[in-house]
């Protein structure tokens, strides 16, 4: 194998594969990345049992064939290239690579060692790719992140006609986003239950390339519980996990609320990170709605304490709700846009965060609901 690229897409090929391979591997050659080279482009890959990812990348071939190595010291270096054409050739059980004045000589691993990655499964249908890797984000960070509870680490797409719905709850928030995209399809009727951190870093590649993402499922048969994700000349795998007693999460949201505020969400996030440094961490917030505005306090008697008054529009009882700070400013962050409508029922009750548009009415489409925490005043 010997072939010539330019720099910047072999460092951003090495650095995507790179990412998604495990830091203690079951056997050392699930470390490596694989770098096929065939009819002029060399093929990037990486695999885990779990999660697969492959880029193709145009190059100036002088000789095919393959060679595995340590993708991480792959992706450190490529990174701190000078921005110069690369050469790279397999010597024997070595991979010399050379970049202007720079040469290194890195050890292969056996080919045949390597498991075949999976196949794509059957596309299931396409949908934007800014579209996707925004609702991505919106509902990913309320995954949760405790290993031992493996259903709630997940991001739970329901496919139903033309439209997606995305879910994801860790107990103390729930977030929700549906999105129109082109089934292959029109009586598609599905769901699978996709590990959130695969999700959000394949959404958050593929977004930026444009045009659109192919989404490919296999739920019966050969290959069952795998998801394939490809954009560009992008595509990945992997293992759904198990959603079969997934909470009815939905359920959570009020039929209606009795109170409503409106309030601007970079002030509102500037107000909470203030008032709760003198909190100890994850020590929820207040906030005290009236029809004169909104009040958020930190802090206990026996402590450091912290108020700021500002405004905001509120209709219905005046009445104080508190909030794990973080899960707030995460949901205030994730609408998208410049004011904020919280739905109240009570103060024992989960809140609901919905995003406003220019006119002030509420945009449908995305919601992020929060647990309340009972504090004494």
């Amino acid at each position: 194998m010997k072939f010539r690229v330019e720099r910047d897409a072999l460092a951003d090929a090495v650095a995507w594969t790179a990412k998604s391979l495990p830091s203690r591997p079951s056997v050392p050659v699930l470390a490596g990345v694989m770098l096929r080279v065939a009819d002029g482009r060399l093929h990037v890959s990486g695999f885990d049992y779990e999660v697969s990812s492959q880029v193709d990348v145009e190059v100036q071939a002088d000789a095919d064939g393959a060679a595995l190595v340590s993708g991480r010291l792959l992706a450190e270096i490529t990174k701190a290239l000078p921005a110069k054409p690369v050469e790279i050739a397999a010597v024997g059980s070595h991979l010399e690579l050379v970049c202007g004045s720079a040469r290194f000589t890195l050890p292969t691993m056996p080919v045949e060692d390597y498991p075949t990655l999976p196949e794509l499964p059957q596309s299931a249908g396409t949908v934007d790719a800014a579209t996707f890797a925004s609702a991505v984000a919106q509902v990913a960070i309320a995954a949760g992140r405790d290993e031992t509870l493996p259903m709630m680490t997940g991001v739970r797409l329901e496919l139903s006609g033309s439209t997606i719905a995305l879910l994801a709850t860790d107990r103390y928030r729930l977030a929700v986003r549906e999105i129109t995209w082109e089934p292959a399809a029109d009586d598609v009727e599905t769901t699978a239950l996709v590990p959130a951190r695969t999700l959000a870093d394949t959404a958050k590649t593929l977004g930026p390339l444009g045009g659109s993402v192919t989404v490919a499922l296999a739920t019966a048969g050969a290959g069952e519980g795998m998801i394939g994700f490809a954009g560009g000349a992008r595509k990945t795998t992997s293992r759904l996990l198990d959603g079969q007693s997934y909470p009815p999460v939905r359920s959570l949201f009020p039929a209606s609320f009795n109170a409503e505020a409106r309030v601007p969400v970079s002030a509102l996030v500037e107000v909470v990170k203030r008032v709760s440094l003198v909190a100890e961490k994850a020590t929820p917030i207040r906030l005290s709605f009236t029809e004169e505005g909104l009040v958020v306090e930190a802090g206990g008697t026996e402590e450091a304490r912290a108020s700021e008054a500002m405004e905001a529009t509120f209709t219905g009882e005046p009445f104080t709700i508190a909030f794990n700070p973080q899960y707030l400013i995460d949901g205030l962050g994730a609408l998208g846009s410049a004011t904020a409508v919280f739905g109240f029922t009570d103060a024992f009750k989960p809140a609901v965060l919905m995003p406003a548009g220019d006119d002030g009415e509420v945009v449908p489409g995305y919601r992020y609901l929060i647990m309340p925490i009972r504090v004494g005043r």
